[in-house]
């Protein structure tokens, strides 16, 4: 019978098996682990599944062999994402950053900053993360627009950026890497927006053309608030993280307490689901 390998703080009780994984059949690679943790697949003549513990699939589709089913989580971290989504939005919006960095001078910098509520947001990206924050922006009194591939009742197709953009006061991307997302967000999508207006990113720093970022926010054409980044981990040395108006958190959005028991449920739907030969849940098409 073929084992399973799965992170330790999963605690789900499967032995450690690491120093032989020639029988593995069904791997859960550890969560914003190292390349190591996708090498390792190279050392697993019987694997049938890999099971990923995030939403985005594109680094792990180097190392997985095509016959090798890959699952991504999805649903996992919808909540977490979303929230923190919200949380940036509001930050940057209200200054919460500029008023943490004014606290050790003792500096008191009282001013009127923009309001979340009355602001027009455009969600690109309409799976469960783009679902969760628009449901969540909706008690704020926001007019939420969804924006996807293609449209469908409650969504609005991708096409009609050119029209949506310029009366956006916040874009917020919330979709997969993949070729047609890469650099989605270029010199053209941001001369688009509204000044002043809120670009938010909880997808993929892939998704952005960091240098054509750098200019309109340098600029001061628009903000930036994100917790993702290319290149990332960001060095210190880039000079994004010293632009004015951008506001950067260390791809934190799914890493929180709300991961471990939702990402527990999952892997053991799926290994129940794979040892009794039912079919599996969010398998990625490549």
């Amino acid at each position: 019978m073929l084992s399973v390998l799965i992170p330790g703080d999963l605690q789900l009780g499967y032995p450690d098996i690491s120093a032989d994984v020639s029988q593995v059949g069904f791997y859960v690679p550890t969560y914003m682990g190292p390349p190591e943790c996708f090498e390792l697949i190279t050392q697993m003549p019987n694997l049938e599944v890999v099971q990923l513990l995030t939403v985005g699939f594109d680094a792990a589709l180097d190392y997985v062999p095509e016959h090798v089913t890959l699952c991504n989580a999805v649903g996992v971290h919808d909540a977490g994402t979303a929230e923190l989504a919200v949380a940036l939005m509001l930050a940057s919006l209200r200054g919460i950053d500029d008023f943490a960095r004014a606290m050790p001078r003792g500096e008191w910098i009282h001013e009127r900053r923009s309001s979340l509520v009355d602001r027009k947001v455009l969600i690109i990206g309409a799976g469960g993360v783009g679902q969760a924050i628009a449901q969540r922006l909706i008690p704020f009194e926001v007019e939420v627009t969804l924006v996807a591939q293609s449209q469908r009742p409650g969504v609005v197709g991708i096409s009609e950026l050119p029209d949506l953009l310029p009366a956006a006061d916040i874009v917020v991307l919330a979709v997969p890497l993949n070729a047609k997302t890469t650099g989605l967000v270029d010199d053209s999508f941001l001369s688009q927006m509204r000044e002043g207006s809120l670009l938010v990113n909880v997808a993929r720093g892939g998704v952005v053309d960091t240098e054509a970022l750098m200019r309109h926010a340098q600029q001061g054409r628009i903000r930036a608030a994100m917790d993702v980044t290319d290149p990332e981990p960001l060095p210190p040395e880039h000079p994004l993280w010293r632009i004015p108006g951008v506001l950067i958190s260390p791809h934190v959005g799914g890493d929180t307490s709300a991961f471990l028991p939702r990402a527990r449920a999952l892997v053991e739907q799926q290994i129940n689901r794979w040892r009794s030969g039912e079919p599996l849940a969010h398998i990625v098409q490549r």
